[in-house]
């Protein structure tokens, strides 16, 4: 029942993307649910995407975070809703959030990053791709489902924490990874600093992707890197902030770097151009908020059970 309910709720995720983009955007001609070019290919990256989320779990099947049940369901929707409705609220349309040397601040990050760590890897997947797929929907500047998969596995990766019994040492062993990850990701950009950064937009002047990244913007993920060093450290007597924030962090890496690298087939993109012009802007931004809101969720989160009684 376990298995047929984790496939069960992937599918869910493809056919509900279907439905919006050709039903909705092809068929009904709504122009906020269609895609650019390429719509395809972009949904082979998004059957990559949950292969990947499957795979991880038929190797892992017989762990209970896998267990999908009433409750999940729940946890779907309300995670779901709750990050549409805050990336539509802060992706610049509505509120303006202030943003620092041209790094744009994405404080919704944190709700999938939430969701997967509090709920499981099923729940983190499903908070992130469809919540991100209606956030851009309420948006109005059209879909890029591949992306949506990948914001689905941040929470999805955040979640993986609910398999390993010896935190700590998972824990140390996702810092050494995140760290590595970053660090190759910056030095990327410092060999690449001319490269435009494909997630600016102004719409004022209507421009985008015509401006380079600043030297902050490029350092951004390892700023946030050293953000998490500092609230693992700082909380390394509450193990349930240090792992959401150390697994959140990898979540956000591998997540947003799956979306960017598959812009080097549907755009056309050189594998530089995707971390400097799209990954680092994003990811970075990310782990900065993550660091931030993460251990406010999960300490709300855990005073809400010790009321409870739970």
């Amino acid at each position: 029942m376990k298995k047929s309910s984790v496939l069960l709720t992937l599918l869910a995720i493809l056919a509900l993307f279907y439905a919006i983009i050709y039903v909705g955007g092809n068929m009904m001609g709504i122009e906020r649910l269609q895609t650019g070019e390429n719509p395809v290919l972009r949904f082979v990256f998004v059957i990559v995407g949950l292969a990947i989320a499957y795979g991880v779990y038929y190797f892992t099947a017989d762990n209970e975070a896998w267990v999908v049940d009433t409750r999940s369901v729940v946890y779907m929707a309300i995670g779901a809703a709750l990050y549409a409705v805050f990336s539509w609220l802060f992706n610049g349309t509505v509120f303006v959030v202030p943003s620092v040397s041209q790094v744009s601040l994405r404080p919704a990050i944190a709700i999938p990053m939430f969701f997967g760590y509090a709920f499981g890897p099923v729940v983190g997947f499903f908070t992130g791709s469809v919540g991100n797929m209606f956030g851009d929907a309420l948006t109005g500047f059209g879909l890029s489902p591949q992306w949506s998969i990948g914001n689905g596995l941040v929470g999805f990766v955040a979640g993986l924490a609910l398999l390993f019994k010896n935190r700590k040492q998972s824990m140390d062993t996702v810092m050494t990874v995140s760290g590595v990850l970053a660090a190759l990701a910056v030095a990327v950009y410092f060999l690449n600093r001319n490269l435009p950064n494909m997630m600016f937009y102004d719409p004022d002047n209507g421009i985008f992707g015509d401006a380079t990244i600043s030297v902050f913007a490029g350092i951004s993920l390892l700023v946030g890197f050293v953000m998490v060093v500092g609230v693992r450290f700082a909380f390394k007597d509450n193990e349930e902030v240090a792992a959401a924030v150390t697994w959140g962090m990898l979540g956000n890496i591998l997540g947003i770097g799956f979306a960017a690298i598959s812009d080097i087939w549907i755009n056309g993109f050189s594998p530089a151009a995707a971390i400097v012009g799209e990954f680092l802007p994003a990811a970075g931004p990310n782990l900065i908020f993550a660091a931030i809101l993460v251990p406010l969720l999960v300490g709300a989160y855990a005073a809400v059970r010790t009321q409870s009684g739970r």
